[in-house]
């Protein structure tokens, strides 16, 4: 029988009652610190009928924040408001990964007490980050020398251990979306003639030693990673996609990781369908993909073998109970994008469910 999005699933060391995966999605609500509060552990244990909650990409140092908000895992205080997130989430019947991430040349010092950010190269993003200050150009970053580099690794190294210690489920690497460790991978922004420059073996070091800290923390069957070839995000590309995805299908495959994390701006476009053939050929683990899917093209891909899981990201927004509505095949809640990273409840918490069995809405409790 052909699974479908309702189906479970075993992934790594985790039982999922469904393949419905909540992707990370930052949301800018974390308490002054970047301390996980009250209203982070609220919005996740709302959404816990999903087969595994990914929360949000969360900053691994105090000065590698590209948000105003966003919560954090390199302190005590930190994984104290993560652990009651974590335990909202387990009560309310669910499991629940951390995305751990460092934005690298993504971010800004008005946003980090005056610290330069850090990259694979010198070279600026085009554009402008949002700031306390308002909408700035963004910075040249200032290049990662060879000797810092263990400072890095050590940082997402402290990271997992915090993550295990608030007793998260599982880990996800965040090696997509233009940030830190997908500057060194993605050839566009790695102009580096060193040991992490270069040929793509060099430029998927540090992606490959930040995952073996995550194993050595939390063991393979409890660690996942995601990247994002073909998104363009924070001003990235890769010359040969393909190649990179093959490579890091089978490295990824060599270390036996619980899921893989393919993000697409499109499923459905033939350069995102022919990157998770490739996918899916050279790792054999548990393949989530991600990417503007609904509830037909999510079962389809799992029906035609292309996945295992689907990750959705916003549809969850507006519908804490994704899960029921797709299983009544009920109408789905719209999103206010106005309100994705302002402070507080509204936006955020205050979407209501389904009421029981009638296909309505009810107010959240």
């Amino acid at each position: 029988m052909k699974p479908t999005l309702f189906s479970p699933l075993q992934i790594g060391a985790l039982q999922l009652k469904n393949r419905i995966i909540m992707a990370p999605m930052t949301r800018a609500r974390a308490e002054p610190g970047h301390v996980a509060g009250a209203l982070m552990a609220e919005h996740y244990a709302q959404r816990a009928s999903a087969g595994l909650l990914i929360a949000e990409a969360t900053m691994v140092s105090a000065d590698a924040s590209a948000f105003v908000n966003e919560p954090g895992i390199f302190g005590p205080a930190q994984v104290e408001g993560y652990r009651r997130v974590v335990d909202a989430v387990h009560a309310a019947g669910g499991l629940i990964a951390l995305q751990l991430w460092h934005p690298g040349r993504a971010a800004h010092s008005v946003l980090n007490g005056g610290v330069q950010p850090v990259s694979s190269t010198d070279r600026a993003i085009a554009g402008e980050i949002a700031t306390p200050q308002g909408m700035l150009p963004y910075e040249a970053p200032r290049r990662l020398r060879l000797d810092e580099i263990p400072g890095v690794i050590a940082d997402f190294r402290r990271g997992f251990e915090n993550a295990k210690a608030a007793g998260f489920d599982a880990v996800e690497v965040h090696g997509a979306h233009g940030y830190l460790l997908d500057q060194f991978l993605r050839d566009s922004v790695n102009d580096r003639q060193d040991d992490y420059g270069g040929p793509l073996v060099n430029r998927a070091r540090l992606l490959l030693e930040v995952i073996d800290e995550a194993i050595a923390v939390f063991g393979a069957a409890r660690v996942g990673l995601r990247i994002s070839p073909l998104v363009a995000f924070n001003d990235i590309q890769d010359s040969d996609p393909k190649t990179l995805t093959r490579y890091i299908a089978e490295q990824i495959q060599q270390r036996h990781l619980a899921f893989f994390e393919l993000r697409h701006e499109r499923h459905d476009l033939p350069a995102e369908i022919e990157l998770a053939q490739i996918a899916r050929r050279y790792y054999r683990g548990t393949l989530i993909l991600n990417g503007g899917f609904d509830l037909a093209s999510g079962n389809a891909a799992l029906a035609q073998g292309g996945a295992d899981a689907i990750a959705y990201a916003k549809p969850f927004i507006a519908n804490p109970d994704l899960v029921t509505r797709y299983a009544q095949q009920a109408p789905l809640a719209a999103p206010d994008f106005d309100l994705l990273y302002t402070p507080g409840a509204r936006g955020y918490n205050d979407y209501p469910a389904l009421a029981a069995g009638r296909g309505e809405t009810a107010l959240p409790a």
